[in-house]
């Protein structure tokens, strides 16, 4: 790719895939941000959102099979909300963290500023873009043997945690049945232009804040202050 150092992406794939890929341009593409396109127009022309909506159905496609094989006595709404938080943004982002493709990702400098949510967007976003790449370079068997190592894995962990359930309908179940009260969700503050908002808001039961979320809407940031406030009625026992 126009006398870029491609050796890294390479060795990413040895190392972390377990296979060389023989179009190495799609995994560079796939790690690829549409701002760095814009900011190299003469030299880049590719980013990664078709592999992106590739990748999106393929993870869709193979983490069904997968639930519908292993959990088939489970009914249809609870294997929707299982997946459901298991290809949510920070379910998808942790895993592309722990592959270790951050650095790896091309993007422009500002966006290299960027929230840590938006960074987050970011490697849930390559994180799909990744197995179109391997869905194209080895096929849809390899595609579902990653998805099953990386994502699927998590589903003891999020079913241990409740953190499958709609969390701000699950914190109204806790704090009613352990306090009797409905939490309540206070905006704390609000950051940045129309265009790029950043809401911190707090949950409240009675006098007492349980939870603070941050997100680039109040529903994102409600959701996140939920989850903390879950944790911390878990701390203390309840469930």
């Amino acid at each position: 790719m126009n006398g870029m150092n491609t050796a890294p992406y390479q060795d990413f794939a040895r190392e972390k895939l377990g296979f060389e890929f023989t179009n190495l341009d799609l995994l560079i593409t796939a790690l690829t941000h549409r701002s760095y396109v814009n900011e190299h127009r003469k030299s880049v022309h590719h980013h990664n959102e078709r592999l992106e909506f590739l990748g999106d159905a393929v993870l869709e496609l193979g983490g069904n099979g997968i639930f519908v094989y292993a959990f088939f006595l489970e009914p249809e709404g609870i294997l929707t909300a299982w997946r459901a938080a298991l290809v949510r943004t920070e379910s998808i982002g942790d895993a592309g963290d722990k592959l270790g493709y951050g650095p790896l990702i091309r993007m422009s400098k500002g966006e290299k500023n960027g929230s840590d949510r938006a960074h987050l967007q970011i490697l849930a976003n390559a994180f799909e873009a990744v197995i179109g790449a391997i869905y194209l370079e080895r096929g849809f068997d390899d595609a579902r043997d990653f998805i099953h190592k990386h994502i699927i894995v998590k589903l003891d962990g999020i079913l241990e945690s409740g953190s499958w359930r709609d969390p701000k309908s699950y914190l109204q179940e806790i704090s009613q049945r352990v306090d009797n009260q409905t939490p309540v969700y206070k905006v704390l503050s609000e950051e940045g232009p129309d265009h790029d908002k950043v809401f911190t808001l707090g949950v409240f039961v009675g006098d007492n804040m349980m939870g603070r979320g941050i997100g680039p809407s109040k529903q994102v940031a409600q959701q996140q202050a939920a989850r903390a406030a879950i944790a911390k009625y878990k701390e203390s026992g309840e469930k």
